[in-house]
């Protein structure tokens, strides 16, 4: 993917909301995982600070990839311009995926 182009991923991670944005986003090399490298923040030319956006990037600091649960995204749009990266509470009709519930079958240590 170009780096010319900007993605914004939202996804949810401990009952919060995650928007953040980056210039690659593909499915990862880990199964089931969604892989998000060069992940972009604004920029700190202006004296206000926005606290939730340096919470996620102090969150973020020093991460090169970061690998997203595929049940855990909600959106990926590919967008114009970067906006402000931020967590929220999770609030209105928002569903995970549905996962796959693998239950072993039968004792441990029995096989069958």
């Amino acid at each position: 993917m170009s780096s010319k182009h900007i993605y914004k991923i939202q996804f949810m991670n401990q009952g919060k909301v995650y928007e953040i944005f980056a210039r690659s986003v593909r499915q990862g090399e880990l199964f089931g995982f969604l892989e998000v490298e060069k992940l972009v923040f604004g920029e700190r030319t202006t004296v206000v600070v926005d606290p939730s956006e340096e919470r996620i990037k102090n969150e973020f600091s020093g991460v090169r990839r970061t690998f997203i649960p595929l049940h855990a995204v909600i959106r990926i749009d590919e967008v114009e311009k970067q906006g402000v990266s931020k967590i929220s509470k999770l609030e209105g009709n928002i569903a995970q995926f549905p996962v796959p519930v693998y239950a072993p079958s039968g004792d441990k240590g029995k096989q069958g």
